[in-house]
């Protein structure tokens, strides 16, 4: 009989650093907890944003759910940027520009859920 429900359990000590630049502005490390081989219908990543650190502007084909677990966060679309704290569940609809991260000063952690799709950067990166 295969085991059908697994425990993964988040480990700071596993995250690496996200360095892409066309991504990323600032320290961001990340940790994929649920990957394409786990469950090919949907990916999990705990992303850490560091001292004011974030996204830049970017969409993607399906939508995202951000969970925040740590700290204090920014949320931004075309429509403007609101704060995000620890219990927040942010959905991001299909091809919504957006970008997220720290709030200035401040460390965010986020679970990162998409199901599979495209992202795009935005070359637009006010």
């Amino acid at each position: 009989m295969s085991i059908m429900v697994k425990i993964i359990t988040q480990d700071f000590n596993q995250a690496v650093p996200r360095v892409d630049d066309k991504m990323f502005v600032g320290t961001v490390k990340g940790q994929t907890l649920v990957a394409d081989a786990d469950a090919p219908s949907q990916r999990v990543n705990a992303i850490s944003f560091f001292d004011g650190a974030r996204n830049r502007w970017h969409r993607h084909t399906t939508e995202q759910v951000l969970v925040v677990t740590h700290g204090e966060g920014i949320i931004a679309d075309d429509s403007g940027e609101r704060a995000i704290k620890p219990g927040d569940v942010v959905l991001v609809q299909p091809n919504e520009r957006h970008w997220h991260g720290a709030a200035p000063g401040e460390d965010m952690t986020h679970l990162a859920i998409l199901l599979p799709g495209k992202m795009t950067v935005d070359d637009d990166q006010s």
